[in-house]
């Protein structure tokens, strides 16, 4: 007679059990990828530039997806040439693209910042989807994506005030880095059902490993790769901790609680920047700061749970 309530019983704990990895991973993919801004940050006091230091990074990432890409391969049919030519694609413009806009304009910009300006990435998806396939937006959609971008625009006054110039080219860096990995987002969608989103994510990502190394050798010297151990350390830390460990951390914690609440968890992101920049790289935290972030964290969850709502 106990048999029933307790396998019941023991089927909700193991759900739970499994919810709760999953948000606790889910947490630590996104507070790991925040931790990438900081190591940039960190590496430019020692003299690199973008060329030079997004090289190292996927110079010693590069290993590591390449082995994702053959275990995702295994027992799989072999790419068609369309397949080919879309991960070429896609590798340039969500990794290759998108990483070195981003590295370039934290050159001018503060980690804060830069990880505010990412964090709009959803509305530019949503945003692509209606220039390139005429998708509606919602009005409440719309409503938090005003929100959010006023509370970009917020930050990004404050620190144009104090950096001039060069805060307005670091911003359309950045900006340009999130347009480039929203254009991924958008038409990975077909190839991540066709290769699996592993396999898709390890070739990609091998493809802008392979782009950025070209580039430095096209672009420096190879004296140029003479630097800081310290360089050399920060991005060994990068390419892992912070690239491809919270890679497997996302996906691991959407096969146990589904893309729409792993993204909510993704909300940690811009607070942890913040929260790193303030007590490793000493940014100030002023109240123009915690305003505009407390705009982009609410507009960006009325826009989701807009999204959410429309979903089928």
């Amino acid at each position: 007679m106990n048999k029933v309530p307790s396998a019941q019983s023991e089927q909700a704990r193991a759900a739970r059990k499994r919810i709760a990895t999953g948000l606790a991973l889910a947490f630590m993919g996104s507070i790991a990828f925040s931790g990438k801004a900081i190591i940039v940050k960190l590496a430019y006091r020692y003299g690199v530039d973008a060329v030079t230091l997004i090289m190292y990074r996927m110079l010693f990432a590069l290993p590591i997806f390449a082995v994702m890409a053959w275990w995702a391969s295994r027992g799989k049919p072999p790419l068609t040439r369309k397949d080919w030519l879309g991960v070429l694609g896609l590798g340039v413009t969500g990794y290759y693209l998108a990483s070195f806009l981003d590295f370039a304009g934290l050159a001018y910009i503060s980690a804060s910042l830069e990880r505010l300006i990412l964090y709009l990435n959803p509305t530019l998806v949503v945003a692509l989807g209606w220039v390139l396939y005429r998708r509606g937006i919602r009005w409440p959609q719309a409503a938090g994506m005003l929100v959010s971008y006023a509370g970009v625009l917020l930050v990004f006054g404050h620190e144009a005030n104090l950096q001039g110039k060069d805060a307005a080219w670091g911003t359309l860096l950045v900006f340009l880095s999130a347009v480039s990995y929203a254009i991924y987002l958008v038409y990975s969608g077909e190839m991540v059902k066709r290769l699996g989103s592993l396999r898709l994510v390890g070739l990609a990502t091998t493809v802008a490993c392979l782009c950025c190394i070209a580039q430095f050798a096209v672009l420096r010297p190879l004296s140029a790769a003479v630097v800081a151990p310290e360089v050399i350390w920060l991005s060994v830390l990068n390419a892992t901790v912070c690239t491809a460990v919270p890679v497997l951390m996302v996906m691991m914690a959407i096969e146990r609680i589904g893309a729409g609440m792993a993204a909510q968890t993704g909300m940690v992101g811009p607070l942890s920047t913040i929260l790193m920049g303030v007590w490793i790289l000493g940014e100030p935290f002023t109240a123009w700061v915690a305003a505009g972030t407390v705009l982009v964290i609410a507009g960006i969850y009325i826009f989701t749970r807009m999204a959410q709502r429309r979903a089928p």
